[in-house]
Order: structure tokens, then C-alpha cells, then sequence
């Protein structure tokens, strides 16, 4: 008797997607879970495509199979935002990047979507661009660094950053596959990269201005865990997936206002890195989903990162909190690097504490 086997043949299931679908589009609306750093998804046909988010209508989903409501009062609602094209069924059919509210249509606990984008408005004059670089690790399905022996390491690290070779790199098919559907899909990808340990990886999701940064960041990432579906390899977000003299997986934010971007804009800069010092605790809570319990087992002060507990800042420096690119630094103008979000962070959470703190001064207000 043949075993199960979870791997299917893809080139089965091309025959059905080729088929036509008289006119009818397929969406896939997108959420962020109770983990607050997990995507869940699920699909309705609609009879056109959809031009703009409010074309298509609120739906729901049950809230207590995601942690996030009681069974005996389960209905959580999801509410289109953004829109992508869909690189896995492609036409028409669309990506959607949802909010989730509560029964009575306040927001859930995880969405921090919602206080993003009402800070991202009150700022707005200030024209607000982010870029993240998000790290991520490839594992096998028994969670073993992908390509790594089964029974034990790889060499030391050293010869795998942007490396080239069978030998220094694992999993590149997934990357690039990756790269070209979030092109497809309209996401602001701006590179890739292959990182310091093997099996891990990096992709650039940027310029983006505002609340557009969650919006591609979180499709970015839902792409790629549906990519390593299809290859039966797992992406994890985990900001130190293994223990010892391993670098652990960063989402640095660069941060600009247009003043910073304009002649001059190192004073500016400066003065940023100053309040960011100042509410340092408060990021390094606004950092991980867990708080900073996560990224406490990632900012140590080695593997090119700044201990949790100090802020510094320096040119060129990838040992500190906030760094200067050195191109910045020399040209008196540009953005800063903020080298403490973990991979696991929510991208509205980051992008929302560095705009109260740096342009708006204010943590309590609501607007």
C-alpha cells in the first residue's frame, strides 16, 4: 500500500486552472491571526473585478478558530484595504489585504492596521517613506534548516552571505519564485539577498509611503509562505530560529521624512535618533508580537546587533540600535536604519511607534 504523500503534482492542477471562468473572479481576502503575526486566508467569487477595496464587500470569519473569539460569539469581520493581483491564479483575480474587526466593528486586538493609518494620516505633511528588510529562514517540514545535514551543522558562517554555489546557498528556486510573484502582484519589492546563515534569506519591501508599508509588507510574506506551499518548504519569521553563533532574522526599517530626504536632512536625522533613544522601551515593545520576548533572544550585542536593554546609534555601524548608511552620512541628508524590529514584527506596529515618536511627539493620542 502506497504511503500518503502531502506533495502533489503541480502540473495536475495547472490543467484545472487553466480552465475558464466566465467572467467571474476569484478573491482571496488576507488577515493577520490572534498570533499577531500569522496570515490566514480564504476566497469569494465576486462577479467583476474589483477596482478599488471598497468594491468588494466585508465578510467575516469564525474568530474563535484563530484565537481571537469566543466560540458561543465567533464572528469576526474582515475589511478590504488593499488590493494586489493574485500571482497564483493570476487574471482578474485579486489578493486582498484586510483589517479584522470585532462583532460590535471595533478593531481586533491585532489590528494595528487601524492606529497606523489614522497616525500615517496626521503625519502625512511630513510625507513619511519606509523600506524593510525582511529576513526570513527556510526549514524543512521536520523544522531543520533547509539544506542543512540532518545530523548536524554547516561550516561556520562566513562564505553564505550573498553567496553563489550548492555549497553556500539553499533554496534559491524558492526566492526567486518568490521575487517574480510579488512583482506580478504589484508588491514595492526592491531586492533579495541571500544572508550571513545558511538557509536564510532576505528580501527589501520599499519605498513605500505611509500605510502602504504594512499593506505590501503583509502580502509580501503571505506570498511567500503560499511559494514554500508549493515547494513543501516552511518560511520561518522566528527572529533567532537557532540557538548559538548563529545570526538571528531582522525586518530593519529605513525611515525618511521629506526633510530628512532634502539638503540638510542629517540635523534632522539626528534629531530623530534622539527621541527614538527616548522611547526606546516603548519600541523595543512595538517590535515583536510578543512585546519584546521575542527579540529579546535576538538582540544580544553579537550577530550584529545591539543588546535589548542599550540604545546607540553610528555610521555604518550594524552593531547599533539606529544606523547612519555611510552614503548618508557622507552626503549630509537621506534616512536612518533601524536595526530592532524583529522578523516577526508587525509592520504597523513599527511603522506607527517611529512616526509618534519622531514626527508627532505623542504616544497617547488617538486622533
Amino acid at each position: 500500500m502506497a504511503e500518503y504523500s502531502a506533495a502533489l503534482d503541480r502540473t495536475v492542477l495547472q490543467n484545472y486552472l487553466d480552465l475558464p471562468s466566465d467572467g467571474r473572479v476569484q478573491c482571496t481576502y488576507v488577515w493577520i491571526d490572534g498570533t499577531g503575526e500569522n496570515v490566514r486566508c480564504k476566497t469569494k467569487t465576486v462577479e467583476e473585478e474589483p477596482q478599488n477595496p471598497s468594491d468588494l464587500p466585508i465578510w467575516d470569519y469564525d474568530g474563535s478558530s484563530t484565537w481571537q473569539s469566543e466560540g458561543s460569539n465567533s464572528d469576526m469581520y474582515i475589511v478590504p484595504r488593499a488590493l494586489f493581483k493574485d500571482p497564483f491564479r493570476r487574471g482578474n483575480n485579486k489578493l486582498v489585504m484586510c483589517e479584522v474587526n470585532k462583532y460590535d466593528h471595533s478593531p481586533a486586538e491585532t489590528n494595528f492596521r487601524h492606529s497606523c493609518n489614522k497616525v500615517m494620516e496626521a503625519a502625512k505633511d511630513a510625507a513619511p517613506w519606509f523600506g524593510i528588510e525582511q529576513e526570513y529562514t527556510l526549514l524543512s517540514q521536520a523544522g531543520h534548516p533547509f539544506g542543512w545535514p540532518k545530523l548536524g551543522y554547516p561550516g561556520p558562517q562566513g562564505p553564505y552571505y550573498c553567496g553563489v554555489g550548492a555549497n553556500k546557498v539553499f533554496g534559491r528556486a524558492i526566492v526567486e519564485a518568490h521575487y517574480k510573484a510579488c512583482l506580478y502582484a504589484g508588491v514595492k519589492i526592491a531586492g533579495t539577498n541571500a544572508e550571513v546563515m545558511p538557509a536564510q534569506w532576505e528580501y527589501q519591501v520599499g519605498p513605500c509611503e505611509g500605510i502602504s508599508m504594512g499593506d505590501h509588507l503583509w502580502i509580501s510574506r503571505f506570498i511567500m509562505h503560499r511559494v514554500c506551499e508549493d515547494f513543501g518548504v516552511i518560511c520561518s519569521l522566528d527572529p533567532k530560529p537557532m540557538e548559538g553563533d548563529w545570526n538571528g532574522a531582522g525586518a530593519h526599517c529605513n525611515y525618511s521624512t521629506k526633510a530628512m530626504r532634502e539638503v540638510g536632512g542629517i540635523d534632522h536625522i539626528q534629531k530623530a535618533i534622539v527621541k527614538l533613544g527616548q522611547r526606546h522601551k516603548e519600541h523595543i515593545r512595538a517590535y515583536d508580537p510578543k512585546d519584546g520576548e521575542d527579540n529579546a533572544r535576538r538582540l544580544t550585542g553579537k550577530h550584529e546587533t545591539s543588546s535589548i536593554h542599550d540604545f546607540s546609534s553610528g555610521v555604518a555601524n550594524r552593531g547599533c540600535s539606529i544606523r547612519i548608511p555611510r552614503q548618508c552620512g557622507e552626503r549630509g541628508m537621506g534616512y536612518l536604519e533601524d536595526r530592532r524590529p524583529s522578523s516577526n514584527c508587525d509592520p504597523y506596529r513599527v511603522t506607527e511607534a517611529m512616526v509618534r515618536t519622531t514626527v508627532l511627539d505623542d504616544w497617547e493620542a488617538t486622533f
